[in-house]
């Protein structure tokens, strides 16, 4: 997805631009370009071929594919440059001019975006760029955001972990935020286009992997910091830290901060930009008074009504359709977002009165696929995210019969720690498969057998412990202990139709899965087309 008229420009000029990254690359023989791409299968004539070292491999020895693609220049590093150079030798191809930096991957993002002039620094440069960063949530809060947004008469973009959407275009993402070339050439895009505003998922991952770079959003907002890709960061604080770089003067201009957690408050005092506090839990401990606060949290259908007020008495009615008591916190935190980026308070309770933007679904997030039993498909796959999750679904009279498993190669240390939340809450809980990788999946759902079995035994809890696997066996097997009254719960995977078992794509949806096992077992099961990703 890229804009369809883009404006060449030279690339000693755009070298120039972003400074020190470039060390002393900008040669006045260089070319002019029309676009930058990590990929050497997405280069297309007039690029610039990013080579970078990989995991495995050095992008470097793409470069044959990439200049047989049209590629102009290849932007690398010194291993780089020599390894073009022994492959132009051998392979028999011209070698377009090699430009050598320190870091070519921290150089691709700004010098993207000055290719694709992606953010002109401009009045009114659009679309109004918004992020969201924290362990739970964004995906909802994104959706939220842009259900408000264009409740108010916006068009919108979208990058994230379900979609990529520009207006009415949308292609699945294959990561929660692409690379930073892809990001700016979407971003130009949906400037093409006339788009009013974007909102994008900016992960742990993402920013300590650069793919934001060269991105300054217009407003940033924080959801909270729990237990999650500590097999990448290793600490909380070193989590915490990736984070907080989000909220800095170089990479957005204001923000809006959950002070919910620990994690919040200290980021809404630390962070190097203009800060909106929120606070959405009235029994948050130690939780300050915040520039806006939700009250009068009720039941309102399977979702809640609640009140926001600001500090100088500003006071907005606010509903959200989906169940659970985060998605309080989710629409708060769309509409205080909404709010920080300049429109007025009596416009936003306008749009929130005659729209109801807050019961947009969102796929695999609290996604119900049944009545009764409420049957439910979400992507909660860390401790806090599933313990809220359990906690919001349970209905008088009713059971809770809980799915899931842990993902192979990452954190380890949370799969007793889930297994634990899920006895704790649950009234049954099936351990299965969630995505195994290239780990054993015995291996994995002992571990968070291990967790729950041991909070049985220490917390005399009368939750029963099955063990039921594959996964579709395990939804067949919960639906099937299921009454009307009960509430069935399959955790993880959300919204993904894929299942990777040793390098192995195998087709699961879970929605799809728990929607054929309640028709197979005398049940109602819910249609809701165009809502599929």
């Amino acid at each position: 997805m890229r804009p369809r008229a883009p404006h060449p420009v030279a690339l000693s000029a755009a070298l120039a631009e972003i400074g020190p990254l470039a060390g002393s690359a900008g040669a006045p023989d260089l070319p002019v370009v029309t676009g930058l791409t990590l990929d050497s299968r997405a280069v297309l004539p007039g690029d610039v071929y990013a080579a970078v070292a990989g995991a495995t491999r050095h992008g470097a020895d793409f470069a044959e594919q990439a200049v047989r693609a049209g590629a102009v220049a290849v932007l690398t590093d010194e291993a780089g440059a020599a390894i073009v150079a022994r492959a132009a030798a051998t392979a028999g191809f011209d070698a377009p001019p090699v430009v050598v930096v320190p870091d070519p991957r921290r150089a691709a993002g700004p010098l993207a975006g000055v290719i694709f002039d992606s953010q002109p620094d401009a009045p009114d440069a659009a679309p109004i760029l918004f992020g969201i960063t924290g362990t739970n949530g964004k995906t909802t809060s994104t959706y939220f955001l842009n259900a408000l947004l264009a409740a108010l008469g916006r068009t919108t973009g979208l990058i994230g972990t379900i979609e990529i959407r520009a207006g009415e275009d949308a292609i699945p993402s294959a990561l929660t935020t692409p690379e930073s070339p892809q990001v700016h050439s979407l971003l130009a895009l949906m400037r093409e286009r006339g788009l009013h505003a974007a909102s994008m998922e900016v992960s742990s991952h993402a920013l300590e992997f650069g793919r934001v770079d060269g991105v300054r959003f217009d407003v940033a907002g924080f959801t909270n910091l729990t237990q999650d890709h500590l097999d990448l960061h290793g600490t909380m604080e070193d989590y915490f830290a990736v984070k907080a770089t989000l909220f800095t003067a170089d990479r957005c201009r204001r923000a809006v901060v959950l002070v919910d957690d620990a994690w919040g408050r200290r980021l809404a005092g630390t962070a190097g930009v203009p800060v909106l506090s929120l606070r959405t839990e009235q029994d948050a401990d130690g939780a300050p008074a915040a520039d806006w606060t939700v009250t009068d949290v009720r039941p309102s259908g399977l979702g809640h009504a609640f009140a926001l007020e600001g500090r100088a008495g500003e006071r907005l009615l606010v509903r959200t359709g989906l169940p659970g008591t985060f998605n309080v916190s989710n629409a708060a935190l769309a509409t205080v977002m909404v709010l920080a980026s300049g429109v007025a308070v009596g416009d936003v309770q306008r749009a929130l009165d005659d729209h109801d933007p807050f019961t947009t679904e969102v796929p695999g997030r609290m996604q119900l696929v049944g009545e009764e039993p409420a049957a439910i498909v979400d992507f909660a796959h860390n401790p806090d995210a599933l313990e809220r999750t359990l906690a919001s679904v349970r209905r008088p009279g009713g059971r809770v019969i809980s799915v899931f498993g842990a993902t192979g190669q990452r954190d380890e240390s949370k799969r007793p720690v889930m297994g634990a939340v899920g006895a704790r809450l649950s009234d049954i809980l099936i351990v299965t498969d969630d995505d195994p990788h290239d780990e054993d999946e015995a291996v994995i759902r002992r571990a968070v057998r291990a967790g729950a079995d041991a909070a049985v035994r220490a917390e005399g809890l009368t939750c029963e412990v099955l063990e039921v696997f594959p996964r579709a066996e395990a939804i067949e097997r919960a639906v099937a202990l299921a009454r009307p009254s009960d509430t069935v719960i399959v955790a993880g995977r959300g919204h993904e139709v894929w299942q990777e078992v040793k390098g192995v794509n195998l087709s699961l949806d879970d929605r799809e899965e728990l929607r054929s096992a309640l028709t197979r077992h005398g049940f109602s099961g819910l249609s809701r087309p165009g809502i599929e990703s």
